[in-house]
């Protein structure tokens, strides 16, 4: 009938269209815009979760101090690559940067949504949260695939030694962070697929080759 407004539970269909307008400009916030790294053009997902915008994919910068798992290009795609600590501290695309510590603990702390000042914080849960739908192997017949309830999508790119050998592809994921504790050894961050834990790890910033992800300055 003309001029009449019909309702869902008693809502108007402007209130309804107002509400649905708001929600998709939430959505398109929440996953953030597309980074375009200048330097090789390759292009990564990016996603804000609460007051930080992260990338949404592990870095593919090929530097040198660098390596795909395996040395095979493919895992690259999937995984992006590996770093040394002291690559990984200068190959984050221009306005981003490899995360601290306090960087870690507040997105593990969102996640997991406590409250505390401990750093390096190791949460029982955010592991759950943060890893992807898919990608991660199975553990004794259970999925280790997360909920990815933020868009983070961690994904297992496993890791790799100075002297060419690679462990835990497609079981676990370990990142740097930019804290250090002396010349030899830095701050990481882990999750299984065995467990919901983001861990926290000491490990040799020039024998081990993590993954990277960029935050935002």
């Amino acid at each position: 009938m003309p001029g009449r407004i019909f309702c869902v539970q008693g809502v108007g269909v402007k209130k309804v269209k107002k509400f649905f307008l708001i929600f998709l400009l939430f959505a398109f916030a929440a996953y953030g815009q597309l980074l375009t790294d200048s330097r090789d053009g390759k292009k990564y997902k990016t996603v804000v979760i609460g007051e930080q915008t992260w990338m949404a994919e592990n870095l593919n910068y090929d530097a040198s101090g660098s390596k795909c798992y395996d040395d095979n290009p493919s895992n690259c795609d999937t995984y992006g690559r590996l770093y040394n600590w002291e690559t990984a501290n200068k190959s984050c695309p221009k306005g981003w940067h490899l995360p601290s510590n306090a960087e870690w603990d507040k997105l593990s702390r969102f996640a997991d949504g406590t409250n505390g000042t401990s750093s390096p914080y190791e949460s029982k849960t955010a592991g759950k949260f943060l890893k992807a739908t898919r990608g991660w192997n199975s553990y004794q017949g259970k999925s280790g695939n997360g909920m990815d309830d933020f868009g983070f999508a961690a994904l297992p790119g496993g890791y790799g030694y100075s002297d060419g050998y690679f462990n835990d592809g497609g079981e676990d994921g370990n990142w740097w962070s930019a804290s250090d504790d002396d010349a030899s050894f830095a701050d990481g961050r882990g999750m299984s697929y065995n467990y919901d834990y983001v861990r926290w790890s000491d490990s040799d910033k020039h024998g081990f080759f993590f993954s990277v992800r960029c935050v935002k300055d």
